[in-house]
């Protein structure tokens, strides 16, 4: 789940790039059985460009492919590329998987990705082989294709044809750049009565939280949590009590098969090897779209987070089995561009994808990949680029909003903080300067310069008694940052029900340049997983990182896992926790 996680990374290099962008794609037509190839210049600039690939493979699984390609006029190279290897003689190229990305099932795409150079010309390829079978190349195109249903190899389930999304009828509002910006937060009525059943939680109740869509059932409703519908009828309720100020309601859309594959507290219920990745999209996503797009909810800001830990799995985990399924089925991809296409059709919708969190992907091994991984994905849209409003991080996890006593630069006696233990020759120190990071790399790969990010601020303050007031003053770099630092856990790699944890700042718009809010996307008091073992109909694992006798890994330096005792299942009403909160909350609670 929310771990760090950058050891079963291969090497690769991090695309840099500036300039103007340009946006071309040659899509190939798909042989009965062969191959798809999408090749989309990202950036170019004069001598230079990037460019992405997105292979498909429409034959039988292979364990290693080769890709190959020529340039159409000289001067074209590849200088730089990561998610392969590559060579090249003349015009001809040649890409090769990495250590990690050979597998590749009937259906499932590699994306590797490049920065090139050129002189006179940078014509895109127009043919294509994978394995020496013939991509048929079509002609290249001014702007990205939507991609088509690849042919169905013997033991993959025809894609469905997409259920097509209701029109709002009526003038649909604007779509704004930020749907925060001078709104209201809808306030889940589930979540306010049990702040309210706890002593001192009604200091808290009247915030704003997001919604969990964390399996089929939720979209109608449980016995104990409302629906989709009965949420939005709220928020209209809401609204209507608001005068002219707009309302923002949150949805966490988090049910992908094979779900939070390297993690088993947060487990779904949907299987690829089940027919999962159908099941999502005509039995999850499909009602979900057509919900939000009726009428009546037109003049909502419906903010939708997409799929948390998904993407970021691909770049980190897939050591893991239920990981490697989902790279080499193609499935979270397919799944995540699948619910951008049917929610960004819908105006007053707004998507948000999970980029993790500076504990996970901010090392450089793990940082351009991730980057060039969203940006592949993203572009594979029908909208392209344009789907998605911005990326989120830190959903559901601890890491501190900022370090105030030191920074990534900070030496000690002369050594780098970056050489301590808890920091281990990370790049960042906290989720602000990672957030603004990555928002950058994200728009130099193609993205808006207006992209926002968000930053889950639900249980990242670190207040309390055990809150440094100042930096250390001691001279051994693992002394000054551990007694520095305000996040207080244990590793940083560990993320279920944090012991001394504390609420952060509280939800707000544009808190700082490129940030579109901060938000309370996970909400305060609702578990992140069971201390042991306990028998539910939710697809949900015991992962010994919510034990507290648990020792450890080699995520999280085989440290204890710091988790509270005595927790409930992941989602479930955690009261001991909810107390903890409040009582950590930094700024702190009146």
């Amino acid at each position: 789940m929310r771990q760090r996680r950058h050891l079963a990374i291969a090497a690769a290099v991090a695309l840099t790039t500036a300039g103007a962008v340009a946006t071309l794609s040659t899509p190939s037509q798909a042989a009965s059985a062969g191959c798809a190839v999408t090749y989309q210049v990202t950036n170019q600039w004069p001598g230079g460009f990037g460019a992405n690939l997105a292979v498909t493979n429409l034959g039988d699984p292979v364990t290693a492919w080769r890709l190959e390609f020529d340039f159409p006029v000289d001067g074209q190279s590849v200088t730089q590329l990561w998610n392969g290897v590559a060579t090249q003689s003349g015009r001809h190229v040649t890409v090769t998987n990495a250590g990690w990305n050979g597998q590749l099932g009937t259906n499932a795409t590699a994306t590797p990705g490049f920065n090139g150079a050129w002189t006179t010309a940078n014509p895109v390829p127009t043919a294509f082989t994978l394995n020496g079978v013939t991509c048929n190349g079509g002609a290249p195109s001014p702007t990205p294709s939507p991609t088509t249903s690849p042919t169905p190899g013997p033991t993959q389930t025809p894609t469905p044809t997409p259920t097509p999304t209701p029109t709002p009828t009526g003038p649909v509002p604007g779509h704004v750049d930020n749907a925060f910006a001078g709104a209201t937060g809808y306030v889940n009525p589930d979540w306010r009565a049990r702040a309210l059943a706890e002593p001192g939680g009604g200091r808290v109740a009247n915030t704003a939280t997001g919604v969990w869509l964390d399996r089929i059932a939720a979209i109608a409703g449980t016995p104990t949590a409302m629906g989709l519908r009965a949420h939005l009828d709220a928020a209209l309720t809401q609204d209507a009590a608001n005068g002219a100020a707009p309302l923002t309601i949150e949805f966490v859309i988090y049910n992908l098969p094979n779900r939070d594959c390297s993690a088993l507290a947060s487990n779904g219920e949907l299987l690829i090897s089940q027919d999962g990745l159908r099941r999502y999209q005509v039995e999850y996503i499909d009602p979900i779209a057509a919900i939000m797009a009726e009428p009546q909810y037109r003049n909502l800001r419906i903010v939708t987070v997409v799929e948390i830990d998904s993407l970021p799995n691909l770049v980190t985990n897939t050591n893991v089995p239920a990981c490697a399924e989902a790279q080499s089925s193609g499935a979270y991809v397919q799944g995540v561009r699948y619910a951008l296409n049917k929610l960004h059709a819908i105006g007053n919708v707004y998507t948000y994808v999970d980029a993790g969190h500076h504990g996970w992907l901010g090392w450089d091994s793990n940082f351009g990949p991730a980057a060039s991984l969203f940006a592949s994905t993203v572009a594979g849209t029908t909208a392209g680029f344009a789907s998605v409003d911005g990326f989120i991080t830190n959903t559901a996890n601890y890491s501190a909003l900022t370090e105030p006593h030191f920074t990534i630069n900070t030496t000690v006696n002369g050594t780098s903080v970056r050489q301590s233990h808890w920091v281990d020759w990370n790049y960042y120190v906290d989720e602000q300067t990672y957030a603004t990071a990555f928002r950058a790399k994200l728009v130099s790969l193609g993205f808006a310069p207006t992209l926002g990010m968000l930053i889950d601020t639900s249980r990242n303050g670190w207040g309390g008694a055990n809150r440094p007031a100042g930096p250390s003053a001691s001279t051994v770099v693992d002394t000054f940052v551990n007694d520095s630092r305000t996040d207080r856990r244990i590793h940083a790699g560990n993320w279920c029900n944090q012991s001394g944890a504390g609420l952060g700042e509280r939800p707000r718009a544009n808190p700082a340049p490129g940030i579109d809010a901060y938000v309370w996307i996970k909400p305060p008091g609702e578990s992140d997983g069971a201390s042991r073992a306990i028998p539910n109909d939710e697809g949900k694992g015991f992962d010994r990182m919510c034990d507290p006798t648990y020792t450890g890994n080699e995520r999280n330096g085989h440290s204890m896992s710091g988790a509270l005792p005595d927790a409930p299942l992941a989602g479930a009403w955690f009261s001991a926790q909810f107390q903890q909160l409040m009582a950590n909350a930094y700024p702190a609670l009146p």
